[in-house]
């Protein structure tokens, strides 16, 4: 199956997904767009960035032909996951199920975070996420406005960022929380911060591992993988907005594959 895996996100966030989805299956054919001339999707009424969404996810369907969706960015999935998976002729992966998922698994104490936009938290998505697991947790959500900002700047480190963090991450630190997930596909790039501000002893959890497993699996279950050998894989990455610090600031968060970037019209 030689199709591709579609992926989209507000920005550069997304490429925490596409890092683990490349490195786990290796074979398969990668079309990424950072929807970078629109972000941050956070502060967005959530029917704007449904819309948005709906545009990103038939642009991949209708222009390059992808056998899945991966929505990588959970302010998206928040606000369009339910319409994505009734319209889409393609199976539609996110990321806020594989990621409650694992937050509940990495607690010893039960008592759990997660932090998001204002978007994501504000959707309640991570609530009925965790909720649906079943198991037996107390869930602290905070939103992290200037978060995304700071890593489409690239600017993952420094006084200004800790303070933030700080300042921030206050009401999870409060609840005494022993794992907290990275409820936002940028934030892994922050983790160093987090982790300095939250201790040693608070477990932080990412959802772009897990999803690259739920792709596998999914893909796999519907006879969707690519077989190994023959041509090697080709990643395409698009940018709605600056071609040149797409590619720049992509290529240092994500690596070598990303090589080049070109222009995807939104308008």
């Amino acid at each position: 199956m030689d199709r591709p895996i579609g992926m989209f996100d507000s920005g550069f966030g997304g490429l925490t997904v596409a890092r683990a989805v490349i490195d786990l299956l290796p074979h398969e054919h990668l079309v990424y767009i950072g929807d970078t001339g629109r972000y941050p999707y956070g502060p967005r009424p959530q029917h704007e960035v449904r819309d948005f969404a709906r545009q990103l996810a038939w642009s991949l369907v209708k222009e390059f032909d992808v056998k899945a969706i991966v929505v990588a960015c959970n302010t998206a999935s928040a606000a369009a996951l339910d319409d994505l998976e009734a319209e889409m002729p393609v199976p539609v992966i996110d990321v806020v199920e594989p990621g409650a998922k694992a937050l509940v698994r990495a607690t010893r104490s039960g008592e759990v975070g997660v932090i998001g936009t204002v978007g994501t938290i504000g959707s309640g998505a991570y609530d009925r996420a965790v909720e649906a697991t079943g198991a037996p947790v107390h869930l602290t959500s905070a939103a992290c406005p200037g978060f995304v900002e700071f890593v489409e700047r690239g600017q993952t480190s420094g006084e200004e960022v800790h303070i933030l963090a700080e300042r921030l991450l206050a009401p999870v630190k409060a609840a005494a929380v022993d794992s907290l997930l990275l409820g936002c596909t940028h934030y892994p790039y922050l983790a160093r911060v987090i982790a300095d501000v939250m201790g040693p002893d608070v477990t932080l959890v990412s959802s772009a591992d897990e999803t690259a497993f739920v792709a596998r699996d999914e893909l796999g279950a519907a006879g969707l993988l690519r077989a190994s050998g023959g041509e090697a894989a080709e990643h395409r990455f698009l940018s709605s907005g600056d071609i040149s610090w797409f590619a720049d600031l992509g290529r240092r968060l994500l690596g070598p594959e990303l090589r080049g970037a070109t222009y995807w019209p939104h308008d």
